[in-house]
């Protein structure tokens, strides 16, 4: 199966709010055509009908995946799976509501010819304009303590919608250790301290009511996590293999490993194959087969290479 697109879907008890955002979609997928673009499902472990229902509102396209947690780990775990499942050029994230109008997405499309990431922007003149001027207020606030903690100078890290070229999606998917909310906030850091190019796209959006969000609650626990950003040790598993190595070398050999949403950072020197938590044993298999070594790397070894997806 080979797609230009693929739209990642996290969903967590999200059975009432699926056919609205299918119905939100539907123009765009003819659009885009709709053989073109391959929809990833991910319910989050929810405790309604939402892996029905997805199955229901998305399971007569033709490039349909659905994929399901056992627990509930978080937005971030959610949308982890769905880029290491993701097989298109380009990959955009999108909620279950699809708020942010879909009509965005060609033009995101469009975007990822010459960026690595373009990320959705509702800001208008500095801020994003919610119903209410204290929430206005409160999200500007919000997203200044973001801003100093991320290091970033985007003013909507939280836009449910962004777009990525496979690659670079994969890479901060394997880096990133969030589960939550604030796992919108740690892709951008890394990618800041991974030198990628970061175009933000103006969006339009709908607040469509249900969200599983919890303003106050969500917020205090992002602003935890987005603090220790700085101080973590992003450290990840490598395979260390020569410069003439290419993906299609690599796939069939992580594929009997099980292996899966794999990059090969591909530099001057080196390529070094990031592995995922737990790939240890595989990529051991990997590094024997394709004379290899099997090693740690920090962010600043993997910092301006280029990222393609096994």
């Amino acid at each position: 199966m080979s797609v230009d697109l693929s739209i990642v879907i996290p969903a967590y008890n999200e059975a009432e709010r699926l056919l609205v955002g299918y119905q939100r979609l539907a123009p765009t997928l003819d659009v885009l055509g709709e053989e073109n673009v391959e929809i990833i499902v991910v319910d989050d472990g929810s405790s309604d009908d939402t892996m029905a229902r997805a199955h229901e509102v998305y399971g007569h396209l033709e490039h349909a995946r659905f994929v399901q947690q056992p627990t509930n780990l978080g937005k971030g775990a959610a949308l982890r799976l769905g880029i290491a499942l993701a097989t298109g050029t380009y990959v955009i994230t999108a909620d279950a509501d699809m708020a942010i109008d879909p009509r965005h997405f060609p033009e995101i499309v469009t975007a990822l010819h010459d960026s690595e990431i373009v990320p959705g922007s509702r800001v208008i003149s500095g801020s994003i304009r919610y119903d209410h001027h204290l929430r206005t207020w409160a999200g500007a606030a919000f997203n200044r303590l973001v801003r100093h903690y991320a290091r970033t100078s985007l003013r909507d890290t939280q836009c449910g919608c962004k777009g990525f070229q496979r690659g670079p999606a994969r890479v901060l998917a394997l880096l990133s250790m969030i589960d939550g909310f604030a796992f919108d906030v740690e892709l951008l850091y890394l990618a800041d301290q991974l030198g990628l190019d970061v175009t933000p796209s103006l969006v339009t959006w709908k607040d469509v009511r249900g969200s599983s969000v919890r303003p106050l609650h969500d917020a205090w626990s992002m602003l935890r996590d987005i603090r220790k950003l700085s101080s973590t040790h992003y450290e990840t598993l490598v395979v260390e293999l020569s410069t003439s190595v290419t993906p299609s070398d690599v796939a069939p050999l992580a594929s009997a490993a099980r292996l899966q949403g794999l990059v090969l950072a591909r530099g001057n020197e080196n390529a070094l194959l990031v592995l995922g938590r737990g790939g240890a044993l595989g990529g051991l298999g990997i590094a024997t087969a394709l004379a290899g070594s099997l090693r740690t790397a920090k962010l600043d070894e993997l910092r301006g290479r280029d990222f393609e997806a096994i």
